[in-house]
């Protein structure tokens, strides 16, 4: 019996723990992994990319996740049932990517069964007072059905596909996240040139490697990342900072001089 446990929570505060105890009160022997609590307040994007992202090195779970800067308005809380995993959270397109990594949703319900809640639901705590019970419910076993009606899962809200174009000699991409170490992920799945090739990212000098040293120090490696997309790195330092980019910027590499 496990479950996830993805937010924008931070650690400062005793929102995480407010967590963990309700999933106790009713799954006392369900085991969590906390994937992140450092989503950037608000950041619906990053999160649903940090939890598609390590949704497939996990057991089979109940996924919960909580960025939800529209708590207590009219957006759905939602369950969602894949292949490979259960998933609950706000429908704001958090889910989806995740969903998709584990097979596909192949059956969404937007939870509005009141016993399956916290005796008091609060209007800016419902990752507390829904969403964790509901997690602690299904990975106990309760059936998905139980948690509310059905929803088309072609109605659920999804987040805009990242950019990605690329012609001869050239790829744009979006930038999907940067890392603690400024590693820039892109949303490409493919190389713009063959390995050692020498190329320019935004202007900047780089060369197309398989690790971080295949560039000298201070220098700019494009490469596939671990989760099988392009990243660019810096061999010592910050990508992000020497390319001046951050989540959502578009990034351009070409193999022109």
């Amino acid at each position: 019996m496990w479950i996830s446990f993805t937010t924008d929570y931070g650690r400062l505060d005793g929102f995480v723990a407010a967590c963990h105890g309700a999933i106790a009160k009713v799954a006392p022997t369900a085991r969590v992994i906390d994937i992140t609590h450092e989503v950037p307040p608000g950041d619906v994007a990053r999160g649903a990319v940090v939890l598609a992202q390590t949704v497939g090195d996990l057991p089979t779970s109940v996924h919960l996740a909580v960025v939800d800067p529209g708590v207590g308005t009219a957006r759905r809380p939602i369950a969602l049932r894949a292949p490979d995993g259960l998933l609950v959270g706000p429908d704001n397109g958090l889910l989806i990517w995740a969903a998709e990594a584990l097979g596909g949703v192949s059956e969404a319900v937007a939870l509005d069964n009141p016993a399956w809640f916290a005796p008091v639901v609060t209007r800016t705590f419902h990752g507390r007072d829904i969403f964790a019970p509901v997690a602690a419910r299904l990975a106990g076993g309760a059936p998905l059905a139980d948690a509310g009606a059905q929803v088309d899962p072609a109605d659920l809200v999804r987040l805009p596909d990242p950019v990605v174009t690329a012609g001869e000699g050239w790829l744009e991409a979006a930038v999907l996240s940067v890392d603690r170490f400024g590693n820039v992920q892109l949303a490409a799945a493919a190389l713009p040139a063959e390995v050692g090739a020498v190329v320019r990212v935004s202007g900047e000098p780089a060369r197309v490697g398989e690790t971080f040293g295949d560039a000298p120090p201070g220098g700019l490696v494009v490469l596939v990342d671990s989760a099988g997309l392009v990243a660019v790195a810096a061999n010592g330092a910050p990508a992000d900072v020497l390319l001046g980019v951050r989540p959502g910027d578009v990034v351009r590499i070409t193999t022109e001089p």
